[in-house]
C-alpha cells in the first residue's frame, strides 16, 4: 500500500474526525463512557487551531493523522511546557500494518527536531497495545503515570529527540 504524508487542510476536517473514532472503535468496550469519549475524539480537526496536523493518504482517501503539538504550545499539564508531544495518533483498521503509525510518528519526532526539543511526549494505554509495542520500539519509555480517561489508565511515555 503506497501512502504519502502531508499537511492537514481545512477541507480535510470530515474525513479526519471520522478515521478518529473509526480507530479508536476496536476500544469501545474498555471506555466507561465510549460515546462520551467518542464524541471528543471526533473533534481532533479542532487541534489543528493550535497545532499540526499530519494526514497520511492513499490515493485521496485519508487513513491516517496525528497531532504535533510544539514546545511552550498549549498542551494537558501533565507535559512539561518546553516537550514537543505527539497527539491523536490515528490509522484506519484497514491500512494498519503499513507503517504508517510508524511515519506519522517519525514525522512528529522530525517536527521536535525542527523545533530544537529535547523530549517528544505522547500518553497512550495498556489497552493499545499495539502502538505502545511500536512506541517502545522506537524508543520511547514511560515516564509517569497519566490521568484515566473514562475509566482507562494512561501513562505519559517520553523519548530524547537526536539532532
Amino acid at each position: 500500500m503506497e501512502y504519502s504524508l502531508r499537511a492537514y487542510q481545512a477541507s480535510d476536517e470530515g474525513p479526519v474526525n471520522e478515521l478518529a473514532g473509526s480507530a479508536f472503535e476496536q476500544y469501545a468496550n474498555e471506555f466507561d463512557d465510549w460515546e462520551g469519549f467518542r464524541q471528543k475524539i471526533q473533534q481532533m480537526s479542532k487541534l489543528a487551531a493550535t497545532a499540526e496536523i499530519i494526514v497520511a493518504e492513499v490515493g485521496s482517501k485519508i487513513v491516517g493523522a496525528a497531532v504535533y503539538v510544539g514546545p511552550h504550545r498549549s498542551k494537558a499539564e501533565f507535559f512539561k511546557p518546553e516537550w514537543a508531544v505527539m497527539r491523536m495518533l490515528v490509522v484506519s483498521p484497514a491500512a494498519r500494518g503499513q507503517g504508517i503509525g510508524r511515519a506519522l510518528t517519525e514525522a512528529c519526532l522530525h517536527r521536535a527536531r525542527r523545533d530544537r526539543c529535547e523530549i517528544l511526549a505522547l500518553h497512550t494505554s495498556n489497552i493499545m497495545a499495539v502502538a505502545l509495542a511500536m512506541y517502545l520500539k522506537m524508543g520511547f519509555a514511560f515516564y509517569s503515570a497519566a490521568p484515566d480517561i473514562h475509566g482507562v489508565k494512561y501513562g505519559v511515555y517520553t523519548t530524547r529527540v537526536s539532532a
